[in-house]
Formats: structure tokens, sequence, C-alpha cells
């Protein structure tokens, strides 16, 4: 029934692959075979798949995994979907450097080659440039002041 294509091969390896493989309960429960994509179930993949649902949420109708869902969407030849719109917003509390003003932290967020590079914007400390977080970090107490001496 099957035949191992690697390290193991032989009569012993072949032997338990089908006695593995002839045992009651060797699919999973209502776990799908190749012949289980009926050309109904394909159609009702095609449909979701149009309707650019999440794979995990097509795999939940068709009573499959979206791994599954994934590999016949491959095997198809389906069109990639874009990628989701969520993902090209940027959040609207983002502070670039246009927008960042003088009662605001002007602590850097990322690294300033980046696209997503932004400042905190935080209320600021008075006296300081950063607000009481980013303060927290930037400055060191005297020695005196922390106990020590």
């Amino acid at each position: 029934m099957w035949t191992f294509v690697g390290p193991r091969r032989g009569r012993v390896w072949h032997r338990v692959c089908r006695r593995a493989a002839s045992a009651p309960g060797w699919l999973a429960e209502g776990a799908m075979s190749n012949n289980d994509w009926t050309p109904e179930r394909i159609a009702a993949l095609m449909a979701l798949w149009s309707e650019e649902l999440p794979t995990s949420e097509i795999g939940r109708r068709l009573g499959i995994t979206k791994n599954a869902v994934i590999g016949k969407v491959h095997r198809l030849g389906l069109p990639k979907r874009r990628q989701s719109p969520k993902q090209d917003l940027e959040p609207a509390d983002v502070i670039r450097l246009d927008n960042l003003s003088a009662d605001m932290c002007s602590w850097p967020v990322g690294n300033p080659s980046d696209e997503g590079f932004h400042f905190c914007g935080g209320p600021k400390v008075l006296g300081k440039p950063y607000c009481a977080k980013h303060c927290a970090v930037a400055y060191i107490k005297p020695a005196k002041v922390r106990g020590n001496g």
C-alpha cells in the first residue's frame, strides 16, 4: 500500500506502513482524504475564496482545516489575495516629526531609516524633552538622591 522512499527502505518498514494504513481509524475522525473533494465542495471553496474570507473561516464552513484549504487553493491555482487593508493603514496616534509640537515627548520610536519610525508624542515633563516614562529611561538620578551617599 505505502512505500517509504527514504533511508528506511526495505521489507520491515514497508510492512509497518501497510499495517498502519490498513488499521481501523487510520484517518482521524472527520479527516478528509483526497477523494472527498467533490465538485460541489470545490465550487463552495472557490466561492468562499472569492469572498476573501479567512482560510480558517472557510475551513470551518467546509468542516476541514485551514491547511487543507490552503493546500487545495494552491493545487487549484486560485489567485492570491491582496494583503489585508488593516496592515496598510497607519494608526491615528502615530506622531511624525511634522506633527510633533513643543509640548509633546520627542522620544524616538524605531529606527529612523524605517518607514514606521515615529515619536512618542505623550505629554512631556516640564523642563524636559520627554514624558515621565521616557525620562525614567533617559536620566539617571544622582547618587545622593538615590540614597547611596
